[in-house]
Formats: structure tokens, C-alpha cells, sequence
């Protein structure tokens, strides 16, 4: 899938891939995508309910060799 910005947060404990997630995303515009991989587990659940409180819709999570990674289209 073909993003308009990278976000590594690999190695970052909750909060901080949340904070630069949400740091990241404003910097898009409208219907852009934002590729996030991240390590904590807690990212599972905080990611797509932070997408969703901000109606950003996530397009697509997938998980490989521990590393998350969300595809979250900016509403």
C-alpha cells in the first residue's frame, strides 16, 4: 500500500507512538495516508481507537516479526 508519509515509532513505549502518530498525521492533508510501524503490543488497541475518536480511518494493520504496522487514512 502506498503511503505519503513513513512514521517509525519501533522501540517506543505508550504514549509516544500515540504523540507522534498524532504529530505526524497533522502534517497531511485531507485523504492522505500515514504508514506507522511500531513494537508495543498496546498499539493494537490505542491506534485504531485513537483513529476512530479522530475519524481517521485505519486501511489496513497487519503484524510481521513483532513489528505493527497501520495504514491510517487522515479524515
Amino acid at each position: 500500500m502506498k503511503s505519503s508519509l513513513q512514521l517509525d515509532a519501533k522501540g517506543l513505549s505508550c504514549p509516544m507512538p500515540i504523540v507522534k502518530t498524532k504529530k505526524a498525521i497533522d502534517t497531511l492533508k485531507p485523504g492522505e495516508v500515514l504508514e506507522v510501524q511500531v513494537t508495543d503490543k498496546g498499539a493494537l488497541a490505542d491506534i485504531p481507537a485513537w483513529a476512530k475518536a479522530g475519524g481517521h480511518i485505519i486501511l489496513d494493520q497487519s503484524e510481521e516479526a513483532g513489528v505493527i504496522t497501520f495504514f491510517i487514512q487522515k479524515a
